[in-house]
C-alpha cells in the first residue's frame, strides 16, 4: 500500500516562505513522477509542479513560477516543494501525489497516488 504524507504547511504572512515536504512508504519513488497540487475553497485541484523520475525535468504553473521549487530525493523517498514569496491568492490545501508513468505530467487524473493534504493559509 502506498502512502504519501505531506507535512510543512501552515499561517505565514504575504511574502514569506514555506518548506512543503511530502514522505512516501511502502514504496520507492524512485521510478515515480511527483507533482504537487493545490485546492482552494470552492475551487477545482490546481497543478502546481512536478518533476519526473530522474529529477532531469520539471513544470510549473504560471501562477507559481518563479517562486516556487519542487525538489526530489529519491534515497530519503521525499519530494520538496520550496515557497517563496506567499501571495494570499496561494492559500489552499496542498496535495502531493505520484504518477506511476514518470515522465512528470500536470494533469490530477493522471497521477495514481495521493496525500492527505495539508493547509498553508497567506495572510495579508
Amino acid at each position: 500500500q502506498v502512502q504519501l504524507v505531506e507535512s510543512g504547511g501552515g499561517l505565514v504572512q504575504a511574502g514569506g516562505s514555506l518548506r512543503l515536504s511530502c514522505a512516501a512508504f511502502g514504496c520507492t519513488i524512485c521510478s515515480y513522477a511527483l507533482g504537487w497540487f493545490r485546492q482552494a475553497p470552492g475551487k477545482g485541484r490546481e497543478f502546481v509542479a512536478t518533476i519526473n523520475r530522474s529529477a532531469d525535468r520539471t513544470s510549473y504553473a504560471d501562477s507559481v513560477k518563479g517562486r516556487f521549487t519542487i525538489s526530489r530525493d529519491n534515497a530519503k523517498n521525499t519530494v520538496i516543494l520550496q515557497m517563496n514569496s506567499l501571495k494570499t491568492e496561494d492559500t489552499a490545501v496542498y496535495y502531493c501525489a505520484a504518477d506511476t508513468w514518470g515522465a512528470g505530467r500536470e494533469r490530477y487524473y493522471d497521477y495514481d497516488y495521493w496525500g492527505q493534504g495539508t493547509q498553508v493559509t497567506v495572510s495579508s
